[in-house]
């Protein structure tokens, strides 16, 4: 991808300040074990949007509606609409790349001060990279699986499922929209209007990307191992994220009341602020090549 085009998503960010950034290493470095939470903000730069961002995240350009989990289930016409949308920006959501946020997270792997990986994202570029020691809270879009039995397979094998259902659907409707963190775009009502969506072959049951939908809930043993991550850590670090959802903030915020140190790298305001131990307002990318 070329820079400038992975560049489209990053806000602009304030200038980096050797001060504060060194004061910010330096108590980093205090953190014996340090567990690292992610959001959308560290894939800006593989050119996947970010929801929240001002300028360029997805909300202040365009009336997107995310998903939710109960119109996907009770609603035909509602899953048409999804499966007819993600089909489209597959080709370019499933080939994006890590960049080196990414890479650098995966090889903090080695260290001894590292403790664990949330992500809230579901682009699947943290296991691209090589992490192995990471909970994706929301879910992987790089897989589907059946909501009745417990069928799975890659999305990659769905979409060539899915292209033989809709013969010259892909033809019909070539240039998609603006891509969505959860790989959804935008389409004119009516496009999705006889979409087929093929079943679960074992059990006829229908098929559903390995994501939590908005209005479905993280399940709970996910969540209690992530509070365990945080309760063995002496610190958070939260890049990329406006923590406005509660999936992730809590995490935050249970750290605040161990009395815990908190890091956090965004560009914007997040709902924790109040509670951070530094904030920098910096790239990522920034920040992380000097960590």
């Amino acid at each position: 991808m070329r820079y400038g085009m992975a560049q489209k998503y990053v806000p602009k960010a304030a200038e980096v300040c050797e001060k504060s950034l060194k004061e910010f290493i330096s108590a980093i470095g205090n953190v014996n074990k340090l567990v690292v939470l992610t959001g959308a903000g560290i894939s800006t730069e593989s050119g996947i949007p970010d929801y929240r961002s001002k300028d360029v995240g997805l909300y202040a350009r365009i009336a997107h509606k995310p998903i939710y989990h109960q119109d996907y289930m009770r609603s035909n016409r509602c899953r048409q609409r999804y499966w007819s949308r993600n089909f489209l920006a597959w080709p370019r959501f499933g080939q994006a790349a890590p960049n080196i946020n990414h890479y650098s997270l995966a090889k903090w792997e080695a260290s001894d001060r590292f403790h664990w990986l949330i992500t809230q994202n579901v682009d699947g570029l943290h296991h691209k990279a090589g992490s192995n020691m990471v909970t994706e809270l929301h879910g992987n879009a790089l897989h589907v699986h059946c909501t009745t039995c417990d069928y799975t397979e890659s999305r990659h094998d769905y979409q060539e499922k899915l292209d033989k259902a809709n013969p010259g659907f892909k033809d019909t409707y070539v240039a998609p929209g603006e891509i969505a963190p959860d790989g959804d775009i935008i389409l004119p009502l009516g496009t999705e209007k006889g979409f087929k969506i093929p079943e679960c072959p074992c059990c006829g049951g229908l098929m559903k990307t390995s994501v939590t939908f908005f209005g479905d809930n993280v399940k709970m043993d996910k969540v209690n191992f992530c509070y365990e991550k945080v309760d063995q850590a002496d610190g958070i670090l939260a890049l990329g994220t406006s923590l406005a959802v509660l999936s992730g903030f809590r995490f935050i915020h249970h750290a605040h009341l161990q009395k815990k140190s908190i890091f956090i790298v965004n560009i914007g305001p997040t709902r924790a602020d109040h509670m951070a131990t530094l904030k920098l307002d910096y790239k990522i990318s920034d920040v992380l090549s000097e960590l």
